[in-house]
C-alpha cells in the first residue's frame, strides 16, 4: 500500500554504500499509519532488512535515518 499522507513525502531513500547506488522507493503508507514518527517508522524498517543473526558491522546492516512527519 502506498500513497502519499498529510505530512510525509511518500518517497524513502535509499543508498547503497558497497555498491555506490542511490535510489528511492514508496513509503509504505501503512507502517506510517502503524508506526507514528520517525523511531517508529524507522524501526520497523529495520526490522524489515535485518534478522536475528545480522552482523552489527557488516555490510547487511542498515544505518537508518527518519524524521516523522511534517505537520
Amino acid at each position: 500500500m502506498t500513497t502519499t499522507l498529510p505530512g510525509y513525502l511518500g518517497r524513502i531513500l535509499r543508498v547503497d554504500l558497497t555498491a555506490g547506488r542511490v535510489w528511492d522507493e514508496p513509503l509504505n503508507a501503512g507502517y506510517a499509519r502503524q508506526f507514528v514518527g520517525g523511531s517508529g517508522l524507522g524501526a520497523r524498517y529495520l526490522a524489515d532488512y535485518i534478522t536475528g543473526d545480522t552482523d552489527p558491522l557488516g555490510p547487511d546492516n542498515p544505518l537508518i535515518f527518519m524524521t516523522g512527519p511534517f505537520v
